[in-house]
């Protein structure tokens, strides 16, 4: 395969630290965006060819600082292959508390508008270079149906699937392939903090390397592990009175302000 160029947002720790060390193994070079810039540094060191790599400290919130970094990474890589839209943030939040509010905001805006404001800087590019290009978005089976305790997070990732289903459409003709890619649960610092029974539970660099696999056929959607994909479409047929039945005494995640990784 031919060294890519890849520019992942929330890189730091997590799913996004998995990936780029999974494209760093296979020769990439990396921009890696996230809030901390010393998390940022120290992963890089890790990484094989450390000198290839560029390391960019900002909120995804911040759309000029996101169009800077990518400016950036586009003159040092020379154009950009693959653009993975990571950063997130989840809470519990519950509508009836007025200060939930504040969380809802953040998580949208992380959630949500930062992807494309991640994107919107490559498309240029992308539409112009030769190679082939892929926007990924991360939603999660979290927003295939509504999960109580979980309405801002349940909301912003179906968001993220209609979007990039739109986005996909938008951009088919151009050659660039949008990647949704939903993750079940999958083992990072965000879900430790999760109180109740996680099935199918997946080691992060298992996850990595399967979204990779994923992001290079192109395929516009999939649900990581597969074995949360087949429980999705499930839990998607499920008529509201049987689904309502079966979750409306599911466990909740902990109400807590938003922070973005």
């Amino acid at each position: 395969m031919t060294p890519q160029r890849v520019f992942i947002t929330g890189a730091s720790s997590g799913i996004g630290a998995a990936l780029a060390a999974r494209y760093a193994a296979d020769g990439a070079t990396l921009g890696l965006l996230a809030r901390r810039k010393d998390a940022l540094d120290q992963l890089i060191a890790t990484l094989p060819h450390p000198e290839r790599h560029r390391a960019y400290a900002a909120d995804v919130r911040d759309h000029a600082a996101i169009a800077a970094a990518a400016q950036a990474f586009l003159a040092h890589a020379g154009g950009c292959d693959v653009v993975i839209a990571n950063a997130g943030i989840s809470a519990g939040t519950l509508t009836e508390h007025a200060e939930d509010l504040a969380a809802f905001e953040a998580i949208i805006a992380t959630n949500v508008v930062a992807t494309a404001a991640t994107f919107a800087p490559f498309i240029a590019t992308m539409r112009a270079q030769s190679t082939p290009a892929r926007l990924v978005g991360i939603g999660s089976v979290a927003g295939i149906r509504g999960l109580p305790g979980a309405e801002a997070y349940s909301a912003s990732k179906a968001a993220v699937i209609s979007y990039c289903e739109s986005l996909r459409l938008e951009l088919k003709p151009y050659g660039i392939r949008v990647v949704t890619i939903c993750p079940g649960y999958i083992d990072t610092p965000m879900t430790r903090h999760n109180p109740y029974t996680m099935p199918f539970l997946m080691p992060v660099e298992r996850f990595a390397a399967a979204a990779v696999r994923t992001i290079a056929a192109g395929r516009s959607y999939a649900v990581i592990p597969w074995q949360m994909g087949i429980v999705a479409k499930l839990l998607r047929l499920l008529p509201n009175a049987l689904y309502d039945l079966a979750f409306s005494k599911a466990p909740h995640k902990p109400r807590q302000p938003a922070k973005v990784l």
